[in-house]
């Protein structure tokens, strides 16, 4: 069994992962600044670290309290419409302090390293499905930051014989019994059409409407956050063989925004109230991931990831925690979809 650091492991996708890590044996230590996660959200039989990653003595004495064989790299500002307002903030967080953290990993002596990165890297797509082959050309600067990471972690791989996991998720979805997801503020779609559907906004905003697709509307791959989870949870068997791989986490069917609404209605029993606003900037039309690298050579398959499923588990834990904070004040009607952890 193995001991795993996870960054941001306070955060929806990182927690997730830290607490099927520890269902299956393994030893989780986390470390988050909780400036957008939730300290409940941390699994209880994990040990915690409120820090910021780029304090390279306070992560260095992390290192020396405990001897880990991977870590897990989470941790990232993550909000794409605040990406192309403020860049600076991404590239200091996400690429600055990312690079200051990898000095620590190296200098700690662990060479298994775990990226959670995005189909944001891609930008607007040439071809549909998207393989890992296809140009890197970034339409936000959380795009641009994760493909930042991604070049620096290839050079580490190179010259200190570290072997790195790139997981280029789609757009991460759904929920556990425990854990779902909650962002301040929500960008998401499916938790934004099920706080209409529970009346906590006034509606849904439908961004975009004339985008060159079946219906008008974005078209994204939703995958279940347990999947995400299951791919991490593999790259821990890959030999420490100095490489750096890079796989696309997705299904490869892709949903429209119009469809993921009717899904949603379908699934809660509730009309949802739609308006219609202008497109944002940084949205692609079209992301879809070819995923057969991933099932190929990790042997992933997606057991959660059909969109029904998605949406019913994120739906019943949004009832199960109706009574939290986060819920029951009406807000106007949020934004469409997002990539992203």
């Amino acid at each position: 069994m193995a001991n795993v650091l996870v960054t941001g492991g306070a955060g929806y996708v990182g927690s997730v992962c830290g607490a099927e890590l520890i269902a299956r044996g393994h030893s989780v230590v986390v470390v988050d600044d909780l400036s957008t996660g939730f300290r409940e959200a941390v699994p209880p039989q994990a040990l915690f670290y409120q820090l910021d990653l780029a304090d390279r003595e306070k992560i260095a004495t992390v290192f020396r309290e405990h001897s880990f064989d991977a870590v897990f790299h989470f941790a990232a500002k993550a909000l794409v419409p605040e990406s192309v307002k403020n860049p600076g903030v991404f590239f200091d967080q996400n690429v600055a302090a990312g690079i200051a953290f990898l000095e620590a990993v190296r200098e700690s002596g662990v060479k298994k390293f775990v990226f959670s990165s995005s189909a944001a890297v891609y930008g607007e797509p040439r071809t549909v499905p998207i393989d890992e082959s296809h140009e890197n050309n970034p339409t936000n600067a959380y795009g641009e930051t994760k493909l930042m990471l991604e070049r620096v972690l290839a050079w580490y791989a190179s010259a200190y014989r570290w072997t790195v996991v790139a997981l280029r998720y789609f757009n991460a979805a759904g929920a556990t019994d425990g854990i779902g997801e909650r962002h301040q503020p929500e960008t998401h779609i499916i938790p934004l059409l099920l706080k209409a559907a529970a009346r906590e906004t006034d509606g849904f905003t439908l961004y975009g409407t004339d985008y060159d697709t079946s219906d008008g509307t974005c078209v994204r791959d939703y995958v279940h956050v347990l999947d995400i989870a299951a791919a991490h949870i593999l790259a821990l068997d890959l030999p420490e063989d100095g490489r750096m791989r890079v796989y696309n986490i997705g299904c490869g069917c892709p949903f429209s925004v119009r469809e993921v609404i009717r899904a949603v209605q379908e699934v809660t029993g509730r009309k949802i109230p739609v308006r219609q606003g202008p497109r944002r900037a940084g949205d692609p039309a079209v992301l879809c991931a070819n995923p057969s690298k991933l099932m190929q050579e990790l042997h992933w398959q997606p057991r959660f990831s059909d969109l029904p499923t998605i949406i019913t588990s994120a739906w019943e834990w949004k009832l199960a925690h109706a009574g939290e904070p986060s819920s029951g004040r009406l807000e106007k009607a949020g934004s469409q979809a997002r990539g992203g952890i």
